[in-house]
Order: structure tokens, then sequence, then C-alpha cells
């Protein structure tokens, strides 16, 4: 049994039992990640809420306090999978850990790391949709520049990244983006795959990004328009869940 720390914030447990049957028996994923990141629309941002590091135990959090961009997906990607609020604490160990294994150095640190993890929940389907416009970049995850960290204690990881340009980003190709596809936002920067990720939505005719923002003055989930947010980044890396 691994420690835990839980904080529900404005939800009760047999309230999350009852929102996790609700989509379960929801045939589509997309409807059903529509539904279950409705609830975090309007929840506050807040970082660093996960425990643990290099030197420090690692300790599984469940925090519906406050979410950052990561986190936010983390809890709809494992409630998506679950029909039970213990069904999804099992499942949030998997979502969030290589190998179901809780520590600092199993965490998916980065985007990319939900896509390589090997346990078939998602692919990458950005060449997919991108097709030859597609960009391709081979980046040492967690290695900077000068030859630092971003995080001490992990290992750096050579790793082909693919996006899709912002210029590229037509109406016809959010055509092929559907509802509940994760999206990271790619990074320019040595060791970095994104710098920011959030969920596709589209609704009555609209396309958003739904993620945690943390602009001043915003500091919460929040829906953007997709085509205005993407605009002025170097553009997106498509996560599909199966």
């Amino acid at each position: 049994m691994h420690d835990m720390r839980v904080f529900l914030g404005k939800f009760a447990e047999d309230e999350l039992d009852e929102i996790l049957k609700k989509s379960s028996a929801m045939d589509s994923i997309s409807g059903r990640i529509k539904f279950l990141s409705d609830r975090f629309v309007g929840l506050d941002y807040r970082a660093s809420t996960l425990a643990g590091g290099p030197d420090s135990p690692e300790i599984l959090v469940v925090d519906l306090e406050g979410v950052d961009c990561f986190t936010l997906i983390d809890y709809v990607e494992a409630m998506r999978m679950s029909d039970s609020f213990p069904d999804f604490l099992n499942n949030l160990v998997n979502v969030r850990y290589k190998s179901g294994e809780v520590s600092f150095k199993s965490r998916k640190h980065f985007f990319s790391d939900w896509a390589t993890s090997g346990d078939g929940s998602l692919e990458d389907v950005t060449r997919e949709i991108g097709v030859d416009l597609t960009g391709k970049s081979i980046k040492v995850l967690n290695l900077k520049e000068d030859g630092t960290y971003y995080l001490p204690g992990i290992e750096p990881a050579e790793r082909e990244i693919f996006h899709i340009p912002a210029p590229a980003i037509s109406d016809a190709l959010l055509m092929k983006l559907s509802t509940g596809d994760y999206i990271g936002i790619y990074s320019e920067k040595a060791g970095l795959d994104v710098s920011h990720v959030g969920i596709f939505i589209r609704a009555e005719g609209e396309t958003y990004l739904r993620h945690a923002s943390s602009q001043a003055g915003v500091r919460k989930v929040v829906d953007e328009d997709f085509r205005s947010y993407t605009k002025t980044t170097p553009g997106i890396i498509v996560f599909r869940p199966v």
C-alpha cells in the first residue's frame, strides 16, 4: 500500500463515485472525457501539489482543491478508466507512474512519457493528423543546453518527438482532432518536449483548449479558443486515449 494524501476540495467521495459510475456507462471516450473534465472547469490553478523528490519519498497525492496543467490531465485520464473512487486511485497510480511504481524516478515527468510507457492506453496520433506537415526533432529530455538537468535525479532520455507546427493548424486539420485528445504545446527548448498541456474540446461548433491556466488574472481551469491559443505557440503534439 502506498503512502497517500487525499484532498477532495469541493467533491465528496460518494459524489465522485456517482460521477465515475455515470461516466463509465458512456460508450464514447470523447463524451466521457468531456463529462469528467467539465467538473474541473473553474477549479483553481495550483502548482507543485505532488510530494516527492530525488531525496524525499514519493507520496501518492490526490488534490482536487487545485490543479496544474499536468495534474488536470492526470486526474481526468485516471477517471475516464474508472467506475468507482477506489478504482480511480488504482488507475491514477498507473497513469502517473511507469510500471505502477510510486516513486519520483518512475513518475511520468514528461508528456511524451505518457505515450512511451507501453500500457497501450494512449496513442501518439500527431503524425497521423499532421501527415507531411509534421515536424520531427530528436530531444534529450531533461538535459538543458548548459548540460544541467531540469529535474535532478532523473536520467536524461533521448526521444524522437513529432509535432504539428502552429501555421499548419487549419480548419481541415482541426476536423481531425477529437474531443478528449490530450494536447501538448511543443517546446523548442533543449531538454523539453512540451511547455504546457491541455484537452481538446469541440462544443457547439467551436473548438477549445481546456487547460489549467497559470496566466496572471486567470489562474483557473478554463476553455480558450483553440486556434487563438495555439497560433502563438511553436505547435502541438496530440495523444489520443484508446
